[in-house]
């Protein structure tokens, strides 16, 4: 008989081992789950170090809250919904300090595979920066960590079909704005 693992069930396993104590299995989730979850972060900040700052504090909270998992839930609608409430919460008190990030320290951000057509990466980045917020997301969540639009809608506290409409929204306006500037080009 197929093993009828799912692909993240090994996070839960290390979930589950981490609410035992497991310090091991924390740290194996922590390393499978750093990169997947700076990328999401960056889509809030552009700055490293914020990045790096948020990552751990999105683990301290996890370490708080580790007891609110539910296995056999997966494990990373609930991971990237404690990460999202913190980049949010910090982003409400950079507003209220008025931070700004520099044009220049901006990241090198990752592009979707739907849209590395429309142009170069450069254009492409620079369109996606573009968008508000919540497009930046769900393509992030479902385009470039691979999140399906059913988690991505419980991690940014919507519908499945709102995310999969906010994604092809954000695909439209990408492609829209790609051909103007390509239009603009050859004028």
């Amino acid at each position: 008989m197929a093993d009828q693992r799912k692909p993240d069930d090994h996070l839960v396993e290390l979930m589950v081992g981490y609410q035992k104590g497991n310090m091991n299995d924390f740290t194996l989730l922590y390393g499978e789950l750093e990169q997947p979850l700076k990328r999401y972060l960056w889509t809030f900040v552009r700055d490293g170090a914020t990045v790096d700052d948020l990552l751990q504090t999105t683990f301290l909270q996890v370490h708080r809250a580790r007891h609110t998992y539910q296995p056999p839930r997966p494990v990373k609608p609930w991971l990237y919904a404690i990460t999202r409430h913190v980049a949010l919460m910090h982003l409400r008190g950079a507003r209220r300090r008025k931070e700004s990030v520099a044009q220049e320290s901006l990241p090198e951000i990752p592009v979707p595979p739907e849209v590395e057509s429309l142009g170069d990466r450069a254009l492409v980045r620079k369109l996606l920066l573009e968008l508000p917020r919540p497009a930046q997301e769900v393509l992030t969540l479902h385009h470039m960590l691979g999140l399906s639009f059913e988690e991505v809608g419980r991690i940014m506290g919507i519908s499945a079909g709102a995310a999969k409409v906010r994604s092809h929204r954000a695909l439209k306006v990408l492609r829209e704005r790609a051909a103007e500037l390509d239009v603009k080009e050859q004028v």
